[in-house]
């Protein structure tokens, strides 16, 4: 229950959020990511703000475990790297582009789909986009797609179980893997760091990948959406083949190079 509210808590300050200020955090936190120590007023120069601003910014982010605040200051975390993938800041990233990308992908769903929904950033801006259909089900495990389908009554939601990750606000684990195999969907919308014809398709998270792969496996057909700068680029993880994949959806920043190789495996190019 706890998690819960907390995540509605989340839910309702996120429509509040002025992007402005979440992308003054997240320079906050590359700051730190190449110096490991900052001080407010060297902040509140650089990126033109009052020291107010840079003290309520610094407490904010010590409050959700970002960085260390100190004295005047601020140091980072050993594990800043991957706290960086907090779904809170990445968010609001390139937003804009996020949302077109979604938009070309409802396109392809229908009334009567079931489809997967991973947690990833990109794809949670298509989940406010379902409320258009009349006859759905949704299965997921991210916490804050159900919540924003939950406005929708006509979704049918099936949610994910397993270890609940309070940055990424998604389920994982083995349970969470067992969940997903007793399911079958007609279409896997689902995100990933990173695809290439040669390295398949990535992931810097392991335990993501394990969701992300198997909603893959247990669909008809497997749509990534994902922005151009991480096509044609390997992450960490390599967790599935591309020639999986029917289509990718991206922005028109696309190298038109990499659209040839790509029909060449069967994978539709959408930009």
């Amino acid at each position: 229950m706890f998690d819960l509210l907390f995540l509605i808590q989340i839910n309702k300050l996120l429509i509040n959020i002025v992007v402005p200020k979440e992308q003054r955090k997240r320079l906050i936190l590359e700051i730190v990511q190449k110096t490991s120590i900052v001080d407010v007023d060297a902040l509140s120069k650089e990126l033109d703000v009052s020291t107010m601003t840079i003290r309520r910014d610094l407490n904010e982010l010590n409050q959700k475990g970002l960085l260390q605040r100190t004295h005047g200051g601020a140091i980072k975390l050993d594990n800043l790297d991957l706290i960086l993938s907090n779904f809170d800041l990445k968010l609001n990233d390139d937003k804009l582009n996020k949302i077109e990308i979604c938009e070309k992908a409802v396109n392809f769903i229908q009334d009567g789909d079931i489809i997967y929904i991973d947690c990833g950033t990109t794809i949670f801006h298509l989940s406010k986009l379902l409320g258009r259909f009349k006859d759905l089900r949704v299965i997921t495990n991210s916490l804050p797609v159900v919540l924003e389908l939950l406005n929708f009554p006509n979704i049918k939601i099936s949610i994910i179980g397993g270890e609940v990750d309070s940055n990424r606000k998604a389920t994982y684990g083995k349970k969470s893997v067992e969940n997903i195999n007793e399911y079958h969907a007609t279409k896997a919308f689902i995100g990933a760091d990173g695809v290439s014809i040669a390295g398949g398709i990535s992931s810097y998270d392991e335990r993501e990948s394990a969701i992300t792969k198997n909603m893959a496996l247990n669909a008809d057909k497997v749509f990534l959406l994902c922005d151009s700068s991480k096509i044609e680029k390997n992450s960490f993880f390599k967790f599935l083949p591309a020639s999986i994949l029917n289509y990718l959806i991206t922005d028109t920043k696309i190298n038109k190079d990499f659209i040839k190789p790509y029909h060449d495996q069967n994978i539709e190019i959408i930009f």
